[in-house]
């Protein structure tokens, strides 16, 4: 198997490898990455570069996985909504971050992103992180900078502390939406995106998804549905 360059393996003037820490713009970054292939996830957080550890499969891959299960069977119901995991996402001249998910609604139809190069650039609707030795950057850094790039929702989930929180803008400020009797958290930019956090929790993708059909199938989705397919404005 191949070794990955190291920093001293370049010689002057050659492209320098990513390293965790390098303080860079986002061009040099982008350069950088992409002079890197072997490399699979970097991440540029206020300008300073993050390399995340090797995931572990129940601490990060499983929910990962289960975590876009969820949001790909919402896209299934409703038509101009795209769900992506891992995709990069360039928010502003220090921030290029590859959330583990997150979900748009197509700019023809009111979203806020566009798509250059086929990359996200702006800020996704809805972004999901799966933390667990990430979980202080995914509160704090990664939580200022979406905030402050008006991203409208942001799902973390802390596994190690078996909790989900989910944020909504408001005001410019990040609000916690509630749960409700049943424990069923509900997007307010995504209706009918409901989530069991007690399943989700326990690992129960099925009830999971279940509660997630009793969302697609409310009157609020339905219009949200009916809203999106309507022809844009003439512009």
């Amino acid at each position: 198997m191949t070794s990955p360059p190291r920093r001293e393996d370049f010689a002057d003037g050659a492209i320098l490898p990513l390293e965790p820490g390098d303080r860079l713009t986002r061009a040099e970054f982008r350069r950088r990455y992409e002079a890197m292939p072997h490399l699979k996830k970097a991440e540029l957080v206020e300008g300073v570069v993050y390399v995340p550890s090797p995931t572990r499969h129940h601490r990060h891959g499983q929910p990962h996985a289960h975590v876009l299960g969820w949001l790909t069977h919402y896209e299934a119901a409703t038509p101009h909504v795209e769900a992506s995991g891992n995709g990069t996402a360039r928010l502003d001249l220090d921030n290029e971050l590859q959330p583990d998910a997150l979900m748009l609604i197509d700019p023809a139809r009111g979203g806020q992103t566009q798509l250059i190069d086929d990359y996200v650039t702006g800020a996704p609707e809805l972004v999901a992180e799966v933390a667990a030795s990430s979980a202080s950057i995914d509160m704090n850094a990664k939580l200022n900078v979406y905030r402050r790039n008006g991203v409208r929702e942001y799902l973390v989930w802390r596994v190690l502390s078996r909790a989900v929180d989910w944020f909504v803008l408001r005001d410019d400020q990040y609000v916690r939406l509630d749960s409700d009797a049943q424990g069923v958290v509900r997007s307010e930019v995504f209706p009918g995106l409901w989530l069991d956090t007690a399943a989700l929790l326990n690992g129960d993708l099925a009830a999971v998804l279940a509660r997630l059909q009793q969302g697609l199938a409310s009157p609020a989705h339905v219009a949200f549905v009916a809203r999106l397919a309507a022809p844009p404005p003439a512009p």
